[in-house]
């Protein structure tokens, strides 16, 4: 018997097939430096787990009630909206998923109908044209200007509109691209929006990442219009080094809040209960330990756009969000007789002992993702060889 349809038009994650290469060959005893990791190098804040045990040892173990999320984490997420984002939900309209991809991926299922057209900036996050796919949608890619900062201009968005555009994508602070959506920009994307039957996702998991003098603003928050007709995606893998946890959320229109809580009563049941209580209190406590993480990776990111910056034939925007650099390496390829960079990655892999994760990927084969997510040894580790590889 073959599988089904809905998974064979599906491709793997590129982010997740990286690591487990890279695994296997380490478990072989091979030497290799990961630069793929889409996950923070940190461990789990203390207080965080200590709440989680806390909640297990209480019986905090039982289904959540309401499969939407318990009470006290979404008015937790309300007091954090409100806070960094100037952003006024009850809760209500929130959601709690099994990690911020699943909330992601329950928008689509709750917006789309199939043949509907998502506007879809490069380079995108490598999950969404799979999950707008899986909901029924096209996606119509809008490919921004490396000599932008990747920004998407007004008369892109609008040529890539037609009678069946139902959605655009927003994704910043950006992975791929360690670049953010200035404020300018995001008041320009919410006036071209306004009037049109056009739903914003906006994927902020990053929001707290910024680095230099980069300021993120949430598209909801331009005004009414934007407002009732955006889905603020936000969850605790990035900011508190919790990706193990899968814990998210959603916040937006009750009306599409609610359908998707009825996805998750037939999906998941919900988010791990005592999981939520640790979530709660890491948006409740202290933001010191954000404020360390987001110093550290400041650093990093300074430092390893100036080793890329230094490195014959790659060219790379200084990132400033998330914790990726996302260089141009187009001009190496003929000297590597590589025909793009999934040969790229994979000689990197296989010759340097450096993981990476092919532009391609992420809709841009110029490129290949760099994960800053881990030491400054390692960093400068991996260009070492990368720069030995390039002669």
């Amino acid at each position: 018997m073959d599988v089904s349809q809905h998974v064979t038009k599906l491709a793997e994650s590129a982010t997740l097939a990286v690591a487990a290469k890279a695994a296997a060959m380490k478990a072989e005893g091979i030497d290799v430096v990961s630069l793929a990791a889409g996950e923070p190098d940190f461990d789990t804040p203390q207080h965080i787990k200590e709440a989680a045990i806390a909640a297990i040892n209480a019986g905090k173990t039982k289904y959540s009630k309401p499969a939407s999320g318990i009470p006290e984490l979404k008015e937790a997420i309300c007091r954090k909206l409100k806070r960094e984002n100037g952003l006024a939900y009850q809760p209500s309209q929130i959601i709690v998923t099994a990690g911020a991809k699943n909330a992601v991926q329950m928008t689509f299922m709750a917006v789309l109908n199939p043949g509907d057209e998502v506007i879809l900036p490069v380079p995108y996050w490598v999950s969404y044209p799979e999950q707008i796919k899986m909901a029924g949608g096209v996606s119509k890619l809008v490919y921004g200007d490396y000599e932008r900062g990747f920004e998407p201009t007004v008369e892109q968005l609008q040529a890539a509109v037609t009678d069946k555009t139902r959605m655009i994508v927003l994704n910043s602070p950006n992975n791929p691209g360690g670049f953010i959506y200035g404020p300018e920009k995001i008041k320009e994307i919410a006036e071209f929006v306004k009037g049109k039957d056009i739903f914003i996702l906006s994927d902020e998991i990053y929001d707290q990442l910024l680095y230099g003098d980069a300021k993120h603003l949430s598209i909801a928050s331009t005004g009414e219009d934007a407002y009732s007709k955006t889905m603020t995606i936000g969850g605790a893998s990035k900011t508190y080094s919790m990706t193990g946890w899968r814990i998210g959320f959603a916040a937006g229109p009750e009306a599409f809040v609610k359908g998707m809580a009825k996805m998750q009563s037939q999906r998941s049941s919900g988010a791990a209960t005592f999981v939520q209580s640790a979530y709660a209190e890491a948006l409740n406590a202290s933001q010191d330990c954000v404020a360390q993480m987001r110093s550290e990776f400041s650093k990093r990111a300074t430092h390893i756009h100036k080793r890329l910056s230094e490195t014959p034939g790659v060219k790379c925007l200084p990132p400033a969000g998330a914790f990726y650099a996302f260089p141009n390496v187009e001009e190496t390829y003929s000297k590597l007789g590589v025909a793009g960079s999934l040969e790229f990655a994979a000689k990197l892999l296989e010759e340097a002992h450096v993981a990476c994760v092919p532009g391609v990927a992420f809709g841009n084969d110029a490129h290949i993702r760099l994960s800053f997510a881990t030491s400054m040894e390692q960093i400068d580790k991996g260009i070492d060889r990368l720069q030995k590889m390039l002669g």
